[in-house]
């Protein structure tokens, strides 16, 4: 407790004399022995002052001092022994038998923080005979704090020394509630403070109106504990009740979703855009009698307040706080109710605007990417879509699967430049027309260049990055095609990851006249392509190295076997890959993510027919079909027919396309004869290949001369095929050959 500063005796010399006097009064005052005896002796005379009428003590001053409950106290330096009148004993507090009148047994009574103070003073005060005076607290018997205060003044004797000390005490208790009570304003000032830095501050932070809601009805409230929270927003003249605490969740069904009733004290502060504070139930009863009979079936709460939120000038909401016992608000609780209000307010308006924009980007994504993966035969694909951490949640990264014609699958991953709207909606026709191309049978290479002219010409300035691959489902054959996108991810059947380079090109958009080229890769059954974005291994502390390295580590993980977990491995595979960056709400960039794994034929054994169709003016195409026969006749167990076969295959579809002006469609299938009954050997194998075009010219043999550059196909067929023929189709015709091959055991596993 705070005490008065020391008065400032004279600057004067004391001299050595009256120096050892005073030291002697000081030592008693510290030292002198207890006399017994019980009290302060009530009715003592005063000494040293003037008369009017010859008594010790002038007529007016008793009444003085008892109009204004001062008492009044001798110390008698010498024999340390205290006196005081009545009144100085009921502002102490003394009973009878507690104080021995000993100068000890006085500061004994003090609060200890107190009783150094008023030592030292004293002691002062006797060394200079001077007068101090002192503010100090005391506890009386019954254990109440109280305050008192003295004024003193030091007498001296004939000698000049320290003789006694006279003075007056009254009572300061009132001063030390006031005291208290504005210490404990200030503290409950600082708190409210800090409660409102605080509440900004997490309301700032709060993203969704999910996350306002949790702030406000975990808020603790400084000074007044409520007993209710509750937060609504007002849509149409109907409040939704947002969260709640202190209630029910039956006692806010009948508020949820219905509308707000205008004699509701609800409804007069969204109204008057002002608080409505009610302190007791008689009062809400009273000035709300419509409404109080919804409440009196609660007969929860005592006090509420209701405080409208309105944001640039609209009322969008109502928090109500209550209490469980009548509570009257005073200016300073009022006030930060408000303040309150009007934090939530903006915060809750805020997260709305958040989230209808989200809603509207989800949207917008959810359209823009494939409703659902189509289900294709002979492979299992698994897709994730995570939206960027901050922003409008939209972007133009996507990815598709297409089934293509004869039984195989594309797979594309790509992302648009940009984070916006624009961006979206030119991924999503960028989308569709390369899902198109695809599904027109063209090759990787020729659907990546289509599909960068559509880019160049939709004059968007924007550019956009692909990868296309073309799955044959049959063995397991990959053709890629990248568009200065990422390299596809490979994990292996023994459960390693590894990088598979593909040549690259220009991004889609940037030179319409690019030409691309394809790059092949075989996969075994079990293994899986991964396909993703940059956002998944790129970030601003992240280089790519670091995201591939990280992508690997996750791919190459350990999964679990079929019919060890209810879920398949590659969705697993899936979540695995996409937690890495789920949890980061500081991410910039979309991030699309595609897996497929070959799970090879039914039974283990290689699908037995190949058909591909071969653009009039894809020359190139050409040796690609001649990769695919070999790796299927291989696959198929007839490797030693891949050499003739390849040779009088070109022959075919290159006699094909040069003399006709459509497209040809090549089929190659495997027949196989019954076995003689023994497991392990298969019966004869006959290889046929057939090439069908829509031209009515029929090919003719003729023996070239020695310096001919053409002309040897059909003899090439010829001598070389157990048979071959030539089959009218109606409009065009079917070129065919066979092969024939001994039995070797059963083919080979795909």
């Amino acid at each position: 407790m705070a005490t008065e500063p020391e008065p400032q005796g004279p600057a004067r010399r004391t001299p050595p004399a009256q120096s050892a006097r005073s030291a002697a009064a000081v030592n008693a005052l510290r030292t002198a022995p207890s006399l017994a005896g019980g009290g302060i002796v009530p009715g003592v005379p005063s000494r040293g002052l003037p008369t009017r009428t010859g008594d010790s003590t002038p007529d007016w001053l008793e009444p003085a001092m008892a109009a204004n409950g001062i008492g009044s106290f001798d110390w008698d330096i010498r024999r340390d022994v205290l006196e005081g009148d009545h009144r100085a004993c009921a502002i102490l507090g003394l009973e009878s038998g507690r104080f021995d009148r000993s100068s000890a047994a006085f500061l004994a009574m003090l609060h200890p923080e107190d009783a150094p103070v008023v030592r030292r003073r004293v002691e002062r005060a006797v060394a200079e005979l001077g007068q101090c005076g002192a503010y100090y607290r005391t506890v009386f018997p019954g254990g109440e704090l109280h305050a008192v205060r003295f004024r003193g003044r030091v007498l001296a004797d004939a000698f000049g020394r320290a003789s006694r000390m006279v003075g007056f005490v009254w009572d300061a208790t009132v001063e030390l509630h006031k005291r208290e009570r504005a210490g404990e304003l200030a503290a409950l000032r600082e708190e409210r403070s800090r409660f409102i830095k605080e509440a900004a501050r997490a309301l700032s932070e709060a993203v969704t109106v999910r996350d306002v809601a949790r702030v406000f009805t975990e808020l603790p409230l400084p000074g007044l504990p409520p007993d209710g929270l509750v937060l609504a927003s007002l849509e149409a003249g109907r409040l939704h009740v947002l969260g709640a605490s202190g209630y029910p969740p039956e006692d806010m069904h009948p508020y949820h979703r219905t509308p707000l009733l205008p004699t509701h004290p609800a409804a007069e502060a969204i109204r008057n855009r002002a608080p409505v504070f009610i302190a007791t139930r008689d009062e809400y009863r009273e000035r709300y009698p419509e409404a109080w009979p919804q409440l009196a079936e609660g007969g929860m709460r005592s006090a509420w307040a209701f405080l409208p939120l309105v944001a640039s000038g609209r009322p969008i909401g109502v928090c109500l706080v209550s209490f469980d016992d009548d509570r009257r608000l005073d200016a300073d609780e009022r006030t930060l109710l408000s303040t309150l209000g009007g934090l939530v307010a903006q915060s809750l308006a805020r997260a709305r605007l958040h989230d209808a924009e989200h809603e509207l980007a989800a949207g917008l994504q959810r359209v823009m990417l494939p409703r659902t993966v189509p289900s294709v035969p002979g492979v299992t694909t698994s897709v994730r879509y995570l939206a960027a951490g901050s922003g409008l949640q939209i972007g133009g990264d996507w990815y598709d699967v297409v089934p293509l014609p004869g039984g195989h699958v594309g797979l594309v991953i790509g992302d648009v430049q940009g984070h916006d709207v624009h961006a979206a909606g030119i991924m999503g026709q960028l989308r569709i027309a390369l899902r198109a191309y695809a599904a027109e049978g063209h090759p990787p290479a020729a659907v990546m260049a289509r599909a960068s002219r559509f880019l160049a010409d939709l004059d968007t300035d924007h550019f956009a990055t692909c990868t296309y691959a073309e799955v044959n489902v049959d063995y397991g054959v990959v053709y890629a095609v990248r568009a200065g996108h990422l390299d596809p991810v490979v994990r292996r059947a023994d459960g390693s990851a590894t990088v598979v380079p593909v040549t690259g090109g220009l991004p889609l958009g940037v030179a319409p006249d690019e030409e691309y080229r394809v790059t092949r890769f075989s996969l075994d059954p079990g293994e899986t392509v991964v396909l993703c974005t940059d956002g998944l291994v790129e970030a601003r502390d992240m280089d790519l190295d670091t995201g591939f390295a990280r992508l690997c580590e996750a791919v190459s993980g350990e999964l679990p076997g079929r019919g060890e977990s209810p879920r398949d491995p590659i969705e697993v595979l899936a979540d695995r890959i996409a937690s890495q960056a789920a949890d980061s709400t500081e991410r910039e960039d979309d991030i699309a993510l595609l897996l497929l794994r070959w799970d090879g034929p039914a039974g283990g054994l290689a699908a037995q027919q190949l058909r591909r169709r071969i653009g009039q003016a894809d020359l190139a195409r050409i040796s690609e079909l001649r990769g695919e026969l070999r790796d299927a006749l291989r696959r198929w167990g007839v490797a030693e027919l891949v050499d003739t076969a390849e040779l009088l295959a070109s022959e075919l579809v290159t006699n094909a396309i040069r003399h006709t002006d459509r497209d040809a469609m090549f089929t190659a299938r495997l027949y196989r004869e019954p076995g003689d009954g023994r497991v392990a050997e298969a019966g004869r194998a006959r290889l046929r290949v057939e090439v069908e075009d829509e031209s009515d010219l029929w090919p003719t043999r003729r023996t070239p001369g020695e310096q001919a550059s053409s002309g040897r196909g059909l003899m090439l067929v010829e001598a070389l095929a157990d048979g071959w023929g030539v089959e009218p189709r109606g409009s065009g015709k079917r070129m065919w050959f066979e092969l024939s091959a001994e039995p070797q055991g059963e083919p080979a596993e795909s």
